[in-house]
């Protein structure tokens, strides 16, 4: 983990006072943890996690560092995709016993994106209750950092990993009325970028990476733009997140100076037609006269060669 842009020194040591012990009712409390920044948990999610039985994690070593930071000796159990089916039984008979579980993930809140909610299922059938103890999420902090219409989202979690799968998922998604967000590692960040850039279009996006810790970059541009850009940057670090807006409700009205850099803009990186299907989702504009000129404009770049 990256060091805090707000690390807390002996100077400013953490509030351990303020951090209130106390007898928590019998049932499994899904426990929000910080994405990256040890300042932002909360302080009802640090009153849980000093007062549960027992602490279920992904990974011990990186829920300890959080728990260290605030003086936090809960007793730890490690519970992920691995080892999830094995482990479930195990916790349901503490939380039968009347124990408080609390369960986080290693970055934000439980849930998403991992087993948990499997867990959360089994508890519930059992007759369990849940707690749910809010905070910080990648997904949400990447919404608001982006500055694409937040009324509306569609939260996707991680696309197909292989290009064949990727694109079929892509154009179902094609036609959702929202925000897309997404979640993506580096090593396929440029791929996925560009099967977007096809699927979608031009349409406006952010590249949200290592929200709240010291080398947080949140990079803007169209689709076409930003696969692009990571094609020949290579392969960025740290936690990502893809915010893209929702495709356009009418065509717009564009110009055909406008229409020519948009489509020159695309050929660099699409196939005439993936370029003009591009265009064509972006403003609504009829494809039969978007594909003739993106014919026309790869003619032309071909004889400048």
């Amino acid at each position: 983990m990256d060091k805090e842009r707000f690390p807390m020194t002996e100077e400013h040591p953490a509030p351990a006072a303020r951090i209130v012990r106390s007898k928590l009712e019998p049932g499994l409390y899904v426990t929000a943890t910080p994405i990256g920044n040890l300042a932002d948990v909360t302080l009802r999610a640090l009153s849980v996690l000093a007062s549960a039985e027992l602490v279920l994690c992904e990974d011990t070593r990186v829920t300890r560092r959080l728990l260290d930071r605030y003086g936090l000796r809960p007793k730890l159990l490690a519970y992920h995709e691995h080892n999830a089916a094995s482990m479930r039984p195990r916790v349901l008979e503490r939380l039968g016993a009347g124990d408080s579980v609390a369960l986080v993930s290693d970055a934000g809140t439980p849930l998403v994106s991992d087993p948990g909610y499997k867990l959360v299922e089994a508890a519930i059938e059992a007759g369990h209750k849940i707690f749910p103890i809010p905070g910080a999420s990648a997904a949400l902090a990447a919404l608001v950092a982006a500055g694409l219409p937040t009324d509306r989202f569609f939260f996707e979690g991680f696309l197909p990993a292989k290009s064949g799968p990727r694109k079929t998922r892509i154009a179902e998604l094609a036609d959702v009325p929202a925000t897309l967000v997404l979640y993506e590692s580096g090593p396929r960040l440029a791929a996925s970028l560009r099967d977007l850039a096809g699927g979608l279009g031009a349409r406006e996006a952010a590249i949200c990476r290592e929200l709240t810790k010291k080398f947080e970059e949140v990079r803007r541009g169209t689709l076409p733009h930003l696969a692009a850009h990571y094609g020949e940057a290579g392969e960025p670090r740290g936690e990502i997140v893809i915010v893209v807006a929702p495709p356009a409700t009418e065509a717009k009205a564009v110009s055909s100076d406008a229409l020519d850099a948009k489509l020159t803009a695309a050929l660099k990186m699409l196939s005439v037609k993936d370029a003009a299907d591009a265009i064509v989702a972006e403003t609504g504009m009829k494809r039969r006269e978007v594909y003739q000129r993106a014919l026309m404009l790869a003619g032309q770049r071909e004889k400048t060669r």
